[in-house]
Order: structure tokens, then sequence, then C-alpha cells
């Protein structure tokens, strides 16, 4: 049986499909490190995690965030909103005048 019980064995990426200089933000570290006279021998290992062909760009990244669950939210509000006109609710938010003491 293979990695993780799938039948097929996990396939490593060939390191060198991992490109400092194909990422801006890495490049600016490496040309910051080295105007320094410092060179990271690890920072290719960091380009997967800006590659935005599998994880989008941070503009994508964060309306993924933002908008998750919201058809959720939005339906449940509407069902909340619904059941509480349809029962009835005996609490009377808002309506605390000076009426002779009603509650």
């Amino acid at each position: 049986m293979g990695a993780h019980g799938h039948g097929e064995a996990y396939k490593i990426p060939d390191p060198s499909i991992y490109k400092v200089d194909d990422i801006p933000k890495l490049k600016q570290v490496k040309e910051a490190l080295g105007r320094q006279g410092l060179k990271d021998p690890w920072l290719r290992n960091e380009v997967w995690r800006y590659d935005p062909a599998q994880w989008g760009t941070h503009a994508q990244r964060l309306r993924v965030f933002m908008t998750r669950g919201f058809v959720y939210g939005l339906g449940l509000a509407a069902v909340t909103v619904v059941a509480e006109t349809l029962l009835g609710s005996n609490d009377h938010h808002g309506h605390h005048g000076s009426d002779g003491g009603h509650h």
C-alpha cells in the first residue's frame, strides 16, 4: 500500500521547479540580503508558499476568507427572522415608553 493509503506513492516534486526569482517578494528578500553580503540557502524552500497558481493571489485569498460561509449565514439569518415572525415573540424590545408601566 502506498503513502496515505491511496495505493499510490507520494511523488516528491523536483526542487528545480522552485525559483526564488519567480516570486517578487522573495526576490526582494534575496536582493536585500545580497546588499548586506548575506545569502539565505533555504529561501528556495519558501517559494511554494507564494505560488499564485496553487494558492491564488493575496486578494483572492482574502476574498475567500471574508466570504466563506456568507451564504449559509444569510440563509440562517432569514430562517431566524421567519421563525420569530411566525412563532411570535413575547419580548417587546424597544417598547419601553411611559405608557403607565406596561411591560
